[in-house]
């Protein structure tokens, strides 16, 4: 599913549609580059399960953020200061994806290793000063 985005709040409108799809167990593995809007898509996820958005930033210098919405608890991780997979383990990942929530991974690609097989891709290009392509799927 792909989506184009001209503001960061259509961004988040548009991952606040797509949290009325999810039921708890899922992992998302968020790519694009800096600046893409993938705290925006997080902010979005939040507000649509009923979430504060005030209450998310990007985790790149804690790791792990975590959010609790009312419906589902949201685990917000940032892999692009990881040295390795081992950083993620260390803060238990694994039992994360055991809680019942949401599990959001940034920077997905540098933990790849340790997702889920049945994890959903989302990827976020810039493709002007403020439009973004937001593609929506299955695993990469």
């Amino acid at each position: 599913m792909t989506h184009l985005s001209h503001s960061p709040a259509q961004t988040q409108s548009i991952a606040a549609e797509f949290a009325q799809t999810l039921r708890g167990g899922e992992c998302l593995a968020l790519e694009g580059d800096l600046g893409a809007g993938k705290t925006q898509f997080v902010r979005g996820l939040v507000a649509g399960l009923g979430g504060d958005v005030r209450a998310v930033s990007s985790p790149t210098y804690v790791l792990l953020n975590v959010y609790n919405t009312g419906r589902l608890t949201v685990y917000h991780l940032d892999a692009y200061r990881v040295s390795g997979a081992e950083d993620f383990e260390a803060i238990g990942f694994s039992e994360l994806l055991e809680q019942g929530g949401v599990v959001v991974v940034e920077w997905a690609s540098r933990a790849k290793e340790l997702l889920p097989a049945d994890h959903a891709a989302v990827r976020i290009d810039v493709i002007g000063r403020r439009e973004r392509r937001i593609q929506i799927g299955e695993a990469f």
